[in-house]
C-alpha cells in the first residue's frame, strides 16, 4: 500500500554501495565477500552470502549493513520474524544506523493486533525504534557518493517521513486519534515525496477525529496523485464516503 515501498527503497540504499569508494574492506578477500552479497540476485543467495562475510570476517566494520542486508533478504521473502532478528543484530552493530529502526518500527508495528496480549509492549517498542530512526537520520552520511547533497535531503526527508507513518499506525492502533492526525500529517507534508498511503491513512485519522471535511480533501488528495494504485484509490474512496456518511449523519443530529 505505499508508493515508495519500504522494502525496496531501503534495498537500493543499501546495495547501491559503491564498494570502491564507500568501504574500505581490510582484506580483498573480505572485500570479495562483501561484493558477492551486493551482487546477489535472489534473497537467498544475499543471506548465504551475508553469512559467509559474518562468518569468515568476524571483526568486519561492516557488521551492521551486512546483518541490515540479511534483514532485507529475509523481508523479501516474507519472513518478518526472521527479518526482524537480523534487523536488531544490525542496530546492535551500529546505534547510529536508520535502516534498522526503521524496518524494525515497520515490522512490528503493522502487525501488531486489538486482541494481542502483548500489544502495549510491542506498540512501545516499535514507537522506540521510529523515534530512534528520527534521531539518527539528521546525521546520516549519504550511502552513495553519486548522491548530490539535494538528493540526499531529500532522501531523508522520505525516510523521517516514514518513521511519522509508522508513529501515525501506533497511534491509532492505540486509539489516540489526533496524535495519529500529527503523525500523518507530519509526514505528508515532511515528505520530499509523500507517499499515497500516508495520505490515505492520514483521511482514515480524521475520520477517527471526527475531521470529516478534512478527510475528505485528503482523501481527493490521494486520489488525485498520479500513477496511483487501485488498492490506494479503493481506501481512498471508502474513506471519504464515509466521512460523507458521518458528516450527514452529525448535521441531521444538530437540527
Amino acid at each position: 500500500m505505499t508508493k515508495r515501498s519500504f522494502a525496496v527503497a531501503l534495498a537500493m540504499l543499501a546495495l547501491s554501495l559503491d564498494l570502491t569508494a564507500q568501504l574500505k574492506p581490510k582484506t580483498k578477500g573480505e572485500y570479495d565477500a562483501l561484493n558477492k552479497m551486493f551482487s546477489a540476485t535472489t534473497p537467498d543467495e544475499r543471506i548465504a552470502a551475508g553469512e559467509e562475510v559474518i562468518t569468515n570476517f568476524e571483526k568486519t566494520d561492516f557488521k551492521s549493513i551486512v546483518f541490515f542486508t540479511i534483514a532485507q533478504a529475509y523481508v523479501a521473502k516474507k519472513d518478518d520474524v526472521k527479518a526482524i532478528v537480523y534487523a536488531e543484530r544490525s542496530l546492535e552493530a551500529d546505534s547510529k544506523s536508520y535502516q534498522a529502526p526503521l524496518m524494525l518500527a515497520q515490522l512490528i508495528a503493522v502487525k501488531v493486533r486489538d486482541n494481542d496480549l502483548d500489544r502495549d509492549e510491542r506498540y512501545n517498542e516499535a514507537e522506540k525504534y521510529a523515534k530512534q530512526a528520527l534521531e539518527n537520520i539528521p546525521g546520516a552520511t549519504k550511502p552513495n557518493a553519486t548522491l548530490t547533497d539535494d538528493q540526499w535531503a531529500n532522501e531523508k526527508k522520505n525516510l523521517a517521513a516514514d518513521a511519522h507513518q509508522y508513529l501515525g499506525i501506533i497511534a491509532m492502533g492505540r486509539k489516540k486519534y489526533d496524535v495519529a492526525v500529527t503523525e500523518f500529517t507530519a509526514s505528508v507534508e515532511g515528505a520530499h515525496d509523500p507517499d499515497p498511503a500516508a495520505i490515505v491513512r492520514l483521511a482514515a485519522a480524521d475520520n477517527k477525529a471526527g475531521k470529516y471535511d478534512d478527510a475528505i480533501a485528503n482523501a481527493d488528495k490521494a486520489m488525485a496523485l498520479p500513477n496511483v494504485a487501485a488498492s490506494i484509490k479503493q481506501f481512498a474512496q471508502s474513506e471519504k464516503v464515509r466521512a460523507f456518511t458521518a458528516k450527514q449523519a452529525a448535521e441531521k443530529k444538530q437540527q
